[in-house]
This record gives structure tokens, sequence and C-alpha cells, in this order.
């Protein structure tokens, strides 16, 4: 297994981020939270979370770089004391012992800039951060990409249900996915992993789509029309964050439409990168809206790509019609 080690410091970071989050949203309170120049909100966690995993894998690649949804300058900035406060105490309860020059310094590592080239990872410390907030579902979303290509992905989803026809019952999911490996799931707190596969349906009768719960994530209105063109008559499956892949991968739901909201929108790829690679080993398929695979080598964003359709594979052809039909694509 050439990613053997990669893998491995992947999950530990996920797991100990996962951790880190679960519990400053259990102690969420008014004023950990500040604005970024896009207007969303951002909590003490995407900072901690981003920390402690720069730190982990910083320390067992050194000279592997990171892109980073985060960087440091708002906690460095005068006011921002509190905030800064609540990240460090957030870090010291799974990262026992960095000082505040190493927290700081260790977000900063995430501000490369990608590329085609070489090895490095990519994370979104908590993706989904309004699902955060509502106490709902959110991730953290790591993965490695090689040469332009993702090789691994790690999705930690801590408030996932276990079974997802058991929606009060266990929580907390950590998926994984290597490159020719397959695609596994574990929970959080049990190390013990099983193989997940897309859902295996050939036809739109019985399949629910994912769609994001905040309508700025996605043109509904543009879902609505896919769904009826293709026949798809249960209602949407809502969920925040790259959970919707992880709920595409393990086949609670079979199609996840990411579609535009706006003209000249980027998507990032710590937005994407960590689910394509749990979504394409665990037997589905992503592409963008006309049907092109995601180009992950051209930096920070997926500037070569419009939207984004995950399928399980048999039903992508169809969806990807149906969508540029709507979109006059």
């Amino acid at each position: 297994m050439p990613y053997a080690r990669h893998r491995r410091a992947a999950v530990e970071a996920v797991i100990a981020a996962s951790h880190l989050c679960r519990a400053v949203q259990a102690r969420l309170v008014a004023g950990t939270t500040l604005e970024k120049g896009d207007k969303s909100p951002v909590t003490v966690a995407d900072f901690g979370a981003q920390a402690v995993v720069s730190h982990l894998l910083g320390e067992a690649f050194p000279n592997v770089p990171l892109v980073g949804e985060e960087d440091a300058e708002a906690l460095r900035e005068a006011g921002n004391e509190a905030l800064k406060d609540k990240v460090l105490l957030g870090v010291e309860s799974v990262l026992a012992g960095l000082t505040e020059a190493q927290v700081l310094g260790a977000i900063d590592r995430g501000t490369y800039e990608g590329g085609g080239e070489g090895r490095h990872f990519a994370l979104d410390p908590i993706d989904g951060t309004k699902g955060f907030l509502r106490l709902d579902q959110y991730a953290v979303a790591l993965a490695l990409i090689e040469d332009g290509k993702v090789v691994l992905g790690v999705l930690g989803c801590p408030n996932m249900p276990v079974d997802a026809a058991e929606p009060d019952g266990a929580k907390g999911c950590i998926f994984v996915a290597v490159k020719g490996e397959g695609a596994v799931m574990r929970t959080l707190d049990d190390p013990m992993e099983h193989p997940i596969q897309v859902d295996s349906a050939s036809d739109f009768g019985s399949v629910r789509f994912c769609e994001s719960v905040e309508k700025a994530h996605t043109n509904q209105s543009h879902s609505a029309l896919v769904a009826e063109k293709l026949g798809i008559t249960l209602p949407p499956f809502r969920i925040d964050s790259q959970c919707k892949y992880a709920a595409v991968a393990r086949g609670d739901a079979a199609v996840y439409l990411r579609l535009p909201t706006m003209e000249g929108y980027v998507e990032k790829i710590w937005d994407h990168a960590a689910g394509w690679a749990v979504i394409t080993e665990a037997g589905g398929r992503v592409t963008d809206c006309r049907g092109e695979e995601l180009d992950f080598s051209v930096g920070r964003g997926l500037s070569n790509n419009t939207g984004v359709i995950v399928t399980n594979g048999p039903l992508h052809d169809e969806v990807v019609a149906a969508v540029r039909q709507v979109l006059d694509l």
C-alpha cells in the first residue's frame, strides 16, 4: 500500500480534529464566531481543527504542504484575543503542550496554493459551518493530492448517524478511501472498518438525491426541475457538508447535486477532494455539470469546472443530461 503512512496519519489527524469539534460544539455559546470576507460564519473549531490537522501532518510529513481554508491573520488582530484563547484551549484538549506560536503557525501552513505537481494535502477543517452552528451535520475533510489527482480522502462526520435508518442512534462516522483500495467506514471511537458501496439502483423510481440545506450552496429550484425530468419522486435528502458524499457512498441516497447559484462561482478543492475519493472508491462517479472530470490540478479552486454532480454510477449519464438541459449547458 503506497499510501499506508499517509492514510494512517490522515485518519489520526481527522479523528483528533473531530474530537475537538465535538467538544467545541458541545459548549458553543455566543461570541465564538466572527465573520470572514464572504460573510460565512467561522467558529473557533475551524481554526482549532486546522491547527490540529496541520500540526500532526507537519510532524509526519514536513515536506508535504497543505492547502487549507483558514489562516491565522484574524486571530492575531486586536480585539480577537478571546477567540484566540478559545482556539488555544480547544487545541490543548487534544494536543497538549503546543505554544501559541505553534498553533498559529500550524494554521498558517494552510496557505499553500496547490497545483498539478508533487504532493499536497487539502483540508476543510469544518465543511458545513452553518450546520455546525445549528448543532447539525458538518465534516472534517482531508485529502491527499498527487500530481493533480486525489489519491486519498478522509471524511470525519462527528454528528452523522452510524445507521441512517436510526437517526437518533449512535453518531460519529469516519470514511476513508485510498486510490485502488476501496472505501470503508468506521465509527469515531471504534477502529473496526467496514467496506461501503454505493446504491446499485439503475432506475430513478426509488432513489433519493442529496442537496445542500443552505440555498446559497445549490440552486434548489433547478434541482427540483432535474428531479422532475428524471422521474425522482422521493423528497430530497437535505444534509450539510461533505456528509452528502458520505451518504451517497454508503447508499443512503444515489444522487447529489451541487448546482451553480451564480455565474462565475468557483468551487474550492477542499470542498470536494475528500468526498471525491470516498465516492469514487465506493463505486460511484463525480463530474461537473457538463460531465467533465473534476480538475484538482489548477490550484485552490476548481476553476475548470462548473458545479458538481455525484451519483452511484449507473445513473450518472442521465443525470448529467438532465442537468445540462435544465441549465442550458
